[in-house]
């Protein structure tokens, strides 16, 4: 498997976009994830999106950080929001996932944030799982779900 940066509006990244959009829906009656995005949120130094594809070169998983400093959306100074980590059904299992995670931190880490942040649900129990298992612990809520029940946040220092 090889992981690469991709613009956010690239091809497979929109593919991935897409079919992870139809998966929120499934598990959110039908609500996808309305948090307002832009290509230039993952442009680096201020964010990254990466793409990993698989030895046939098909775009199997994704995922990004975009810089977030203290606002009204309960973001602080010197965050970096993890998004659209998403793999595809068929790749699932195969550790690549927290290959991804691990990237990001990296690469947030080098860009001189010092906390990774992100927001999921109840109604994604994997994630929970692997944020858990991978050292993020949860904190006050943020960021355009905040107000809802099944929203759950996490942290983690950098």
């Amino acid at each position: 498997m090889n992981i690469h940066p991709t613009p956010y509006d690239h091809p497979d990244a929109v593919k991935l976009q897409d079919e992870v959009m139809l998966e929120y829906a499934v598990r959110y009656d039908g609500e996808g994830d309305a948090t307002p995005l832009d290509a230039g949120m993952f442009v680096p130094p201020q964010g990254l999106y990466l793409v990993v594809y698989d030895p046939d070169g098909r775009p199997v998983a994704s995922g990004a950080w975009r810089t977030q400093d203290a606002n009204d959306e309960g973001y602080a100074d010197g965050d970096a929001e993890l998004k659209r980590m998403y793999v595809v059904p068929e790749a699932r299992g195969l550790g690549l996932a927290r290959r991804v995670l691990a990237a990001l931190e990296d690469d947030a880490r080098t860009a001189g944030r010092t906390r990774m942040v992100l927001e999921t649900g109840t109604a994604q129990p994997e994630a929970i799982a692997l944020y858990t298992s991978s050292g993020y612990e949860p904190c006050t809520k943020f960021g355009h779900y905040r107000e809802y029940e099944s929203s759950r946040c996490y942290a983690k220092p950098l």
